[in-house]
């Protein structure tokens, strides 16, 4: 008779697939991690920050097309690839949007964009400015399949370059409330005494101070910025982590195994990170999980206020700031996009969450 020997990952996994919401949520979240890593490559437009401004085109619907008219540049530093991919392209080209153009002798006319059918200014450019011969390379149909900003900026392009920050302040900031609150739950847990009392003070303090004003001083002190709200964020976040590891740790010192890890005189350095945390994981993944949408949420919020990322940084939070008012003059899509950019991810990390606790419950 053939037996299966199952570790308790292995069931684990098994519960976690089939929650299909909690499945569903790790593909999304898959998706946005791999737009947040190649976001430059798949942003129309990839210069830094996409903070290519066309001024005429501003507030423009989602599948607006128009002829774009590239000048280029002569002048820019030789990027590298992985430069490039993490920073955008330094090549800043000018782009004029036009309503058409024509070619006499050694000079290009251009018809500027403009609206309403209000009369265009005519340009000319000297031939030379143009490397190849066709002058049509320069010139082609650009689609902004999410519209254009109220500065005239691809909405789609700054959407995906959103994508990284969200991800980032989440990343970051769970990583630093792990290493504190695992350290500090630590200490508190399986020691006890004056120590614990003075770490529960410590943690009671910084829980009756709300998050986002506790965020705001901490912002403010180290200066805004995009790593300032990073750290800000993360400091705020770990004392969740310590309550529950120093529960865990309370109730896991009394058990055989660490009786038998003293007796064997291992230190407790050892005893608390080699034989205890291992086995009292679970519910701080599941926390971890839902302080990721927690972080999420609290930058977009400082970004509203605009204390979170600095501009041109392309923050969700900052995009609806630059765009609420656009609610009542029927461009309303302008603040909704985003919004639902944040609502989407922080849900997919909640019931990812969700799925995990279900799935580490031994009970079940």
């Amino acid at each position: 008779m053939k037996t299966t020997h199952n570790s308790l990952t292995a069931l684990a996994l098994q519960k976690f697939k089939k929650n299909t919401s909690g499945v569903l949520s790790f593909w999304f979240i898959a998706l946005c991690g791999l737009v947040a890593v190649f976001a430059y490559l798949l942003a129309p437009d990839n210069s830094s920050n996409a903070n290519q401004m066309h001024l005429e085109i501003h507030s423009k619907k989602p599948g607006f097309e128009v002829l774009m008219l590239t000048i280029p540049t002569k002048t820019y530093k030789t990027q590298s690839t992985i430069n490039k991919l993490l920073f955008g392209s330094n090549k800043q080209q000018t782009e004029i949007p036009i309503l058409g153009y024509s070619i006499s002798k050694n000079e290009l006319s251009i018809q500027t964009y403009t609206e309403n059918n209000s009369t265009s200014l005519t340009k000319t450019y000297p031939l030379t400015l143009f490397n190849e011969a066709d002058i049509s390379t320069y010139i082609s149909s650009k689609t902004f399949y999410l519209g254009t900003d109220k500065y005239g900026r691809d909405l789609l392009s700054r959407m995906l370059i959103g994508t990284r920050i969200s991800f980032f302040i989440g990343f970051i900031a769970v990583f630093i409330s792990l290493i504190i609150g695992i350290s500090i739950g630590s200490i508190a847990g399986y020691f006890g005494g004056k120590i614990d009392a003075f770490i529960m003070w410590l943690i009671n303090i910084t829980w009756s101070i709300p998050t986002l004003l506790l965020v705001i001083a901490i912002t403010l002190a180290l200066g805004k910025g995009f790593w300032q709200v990073f750290i800000a964020v993360g400091l705020t976040m770990w004392v969740e982590v310590a309550r529950v590891v120093r529960g865990q740790i309370m109730s896991s010192k009394q058990m055989q195994y660490v009786e038998a890890a003293k007796a064997l005189g291992f230190s407790n350095f050892r005893i608390i990170f080699k034989h205890i945390l291992p086995n009292i994981m679970a519910p701080v993944i599941v926390i971890s999980a839902a302080n990721f949408a927690g972080a999420i949420l609290i930058e977009s919020g400082l970004s509203f206020l605009g204390i979170g990322a600095q501009p041109p940084t392309p923050s969700w939070g900052a995009m609806i700031k630059d765009h609420y008012s656009y609610i009542i003059l029927g461009k309303a899509y302008l603040a909704i996009i985003p919004g639902l950019a944040i609502m989407s991810l922080v849900m997919a990390f909640m019931l990812i969450g969700n799925a995990l606790r279900d799935a580490l419950d031994v009970k079940n």
